[in-house]
């Protein structure tokens, strides 16, 4: 056990160095923001909303597409490009997305732990209920309010946001219809989700839910990733899901490299 999390450190110190190498120069596009004084998470959080071109020219309702690291130094401009590219070339429909600019991050990811390592990387872990809470009680009715939105909503995360992503499909599938998991941090509290998702999913309903989940080269994810794979084989389950295998790129590399066919698969009907 000290030997796995002495690798899985070594491992986390080698993410941030190659995370250090690469920089992008996203192009932030048009888009709104707007401040929530949230009483579940006892704080203000800031919300950036990007509404396709059409939003403005017709008088339709559209789906929503939530994210966390959603923030304007965060995974929101590029995630707003992508989407702009993608509608334009109908290759998906219109979404409007929203984009939650983080505080603390690894808190509001994660679900309880009291395993040594994960108290290492993240010192106050088990935050993602109320974090949900808010999603589901604050900030989603309050995108329902200011825009124009119908029915259907999907998110999407990587790494501990695919954990959030991947944890809030196994317990509270009801809350989006469209899921994407993007090398979610399956690792976390000794593979709970993994280790458990046939007891945590019995007694839900999934039906018309859609799950969209990938693997990079990390040790520590793809083995869980291909694990949850495995169980879903066996299960037949009565959502639909796809599994994309991406031993070619690595954790800080998979994101952009599957971020548009994760899209096209999942919000197309």
């Amino acid at each position: 056990m000290k030997k796995t999390i002495l690798l899985l450190f070594l491992a986390s110190i080698a993410f941030n160095c190659k995370q250090a190498t690469i920089t992008y120069n996203d192009p932030i596009p048009k888009h709104d923001s707007l401040k929530i004084t949230s009483k579940v998470l006892n704080e203000d959080r800031t919300i950036n909303i990007w509404t396709p071109p059409n939003y403005e020219k017709s008088n339709d309702s559209l789906p929503v597409l939530y994210m966390p690291d959603g923030g304007i130094k965060e995974d929101f401009p590029h995630m707003a490009n992508t989407l702009s590219e993608l509608i334009a070339a109908n290759k998906i429909p219109p979404y409007i997305l929203v984009g939650i600019e983080n505080t603390d991050r690894r808190k509001d990811l994660t679900g309880p732990s009291k395993v040594a390592y994960d108290l290492e990387y993240i010192k106050n872990p088990g935050g993602s209920n109320n974090f949900r809470s808010f999603i589901k009680n604050e900030l989603i009715p309050t995108i329902n309010k200011n825009y124009r939105t119908n029915a259907k909503k999907a998110i999407i995360g990587e790494s501990l946001a695919g954990l959030f992503v991947a944890e809030t499909f196994i317990l509270n599938p009801k809350l989006f219809d469209n899921y994407i998991a993007i090398d979610p941090s399956l690792w976390f509290n000794e593979q709970y989700l993994v280790k458990n998702f046939e007891s945590l999913t019995k007694n839900n309903d999934y039906t018309n839910k859609k799950l969209w989940f990938a693997g990079s080269d990390a040790e520590d994810i793809f083995k869980y990733t291909k694990q949850l794979e495995e169980k879903l084989k066996k299960q037949k389950p009565s959502f639909t899901w796809n599994y994309s295998d991406e031993p070619t790129e690595q954790h800080n590399t998979i994101f952009r490299a599957t971020k548009e066919k994760a899209l096209i698969w999942t919000l197309n009907n």
